[in-house]
């Protein structure tokens, strides 16, 4: 009988030892120790995430150097073969077509105003990172580029970019970085739009051109879809303003009275007078900045939106919504003669 104790007893132990139930002191938790909000690899994949959209600028440039590279190296084995042969060399590149790769920099700036960390959580800040992102991205690849710039850049958003987001923003082009709030930074847009690298009058600011007139000066607009005002044009030398934040409409009319409070003029984009839409006119602000640049190039807002908006908030412009209720009451039955 002794060896069937010893093995019950020894059977016992090993199965308390595997019991995945059992804790040990250090693996025990207490009501003071906290839950992680996020796991180890749901953390990590949300950082190889973030890097990656904050890298596609990065790995544009690099795309470029490898194209660069390989056409030099075809170029050299082209000009050996010339040298043993009677092939003709290709025409250059003309001019023109350069400089439409590059984009043309015009008046116009655009702030992203940042001081609204305190009402977002950090998913909220996390997207409108990205959102910034898209949008220097954007304005890099449009034909009309405008000068960019971030106010209120400091707290949770500037450690993100300099932490989690390798403080890639550091290297991209065109767009200043400014802790001080949208006044200041707008008054600092006023002097580097009249400097030498302020850009040219092309596109559609051409197209409405008044630079002896109203436009000379240009303006400061906080943009916001509560102003009682329009905005119909995008004028020279002026600056407009995005609010910075994102959070599920919870604060509404935020943007507006931010502005009025600071003495800035407020308008909205023109979307009711152009579309009719099937949800609420409220846009990201990429989609805002893309609206904008879209507008500079071709100066009609109707196929700025019709571009941008996304058809699942169903966007129709006002002419095809009449065309279509005109097309629907000519078919009408009430509508046929006997």
């Amino acid at each position: 009988d002794t060896p069937k104790i010893l093995e019950t007893s020894h059977q016992e132990v090993t199965e308390e030892s595997h019991d995945p139930f059992s804790q040990h002191p250090e693996q025990q938790t207490g009501d003071d120790v906290a839950t992680p909000a996020l796991s180890k690899s749901a953390l990590k994949k949300q950082q190889r995430f973030e890097k990656w959209e904050a890298g596609r600028e990065d790995r544009k440039v690099k795309r470029k150097e490898k194209l660069k590279a390989k056409k030099e190296r075809r170029r050299e084995a082209f000009a050996q073969a010339r040298e043993n042969s009677d092939i003709p060399e290709p025409p250059p590149r003309e001019r023109s077509e350069r400089k439409a790769l590059l984009g043309t920099q015009v008046p116009i700036t655009v702030i992203f105003d940042c001081g609204f960390e305190d009402l977002m959580y950090d998913n909220e800040l996390k997207s409108l990172g990205v959102q910034i992102t898209r949008s220097y991205s954007d304005n890099r690849k449009a034909k009309y580029q405008s000068h960019l710039a971030i106010s209120s850049f400091g707290g949770k958003m500037k450690e993100r970019f300099d932490g989690i987001l390798a403080k890639q923003y550091t290297s991209w082009k065109g767009v200043r970085f400014f802790p001080e709030d949208f006044v200041d930074v707008a008054e600092k847009a006023r002097q580097w739009m009249a400097g030498a690298g302020g850009g040219v009058i092309e596109g559609a600011l051409e197209q409405h051109d008044d630079s002896n007139g109203e436009d000379a000066q240009g303006e400061i607009v906080y943009l916001s879809s509560d102003s009682d005002a329009t905005l119909d044009r995008l004028k020279p030398n002026s600056t407009y303003i995005i609010g910075g934040l994102v959070d599920k409409n919870r604060e509404k009319g935020l943007c507006h009275k931010r502005a009025c409070s600071r003495g800035i003029k407020t308008a909205k984009l023109p979307i009711g007078e152009f579309m009719k839409m099937n949800s609420r006119q409220v846009l990201t602000t990429n989609q805002v900045m893309e609206i904008m640049l879209n507008w500079l190039e071709s100066g009609d807002w109707g196929k700025a939106f019709m571009e941008v908006i996304p058809k699942r908030k169903g966007g129709q412009l006002l002419e095809d919504d009449k065309a279509g209720s005109a097309d629907e009451e000519m078919a009408s039955p009430l509508n046929e003669t006997s």
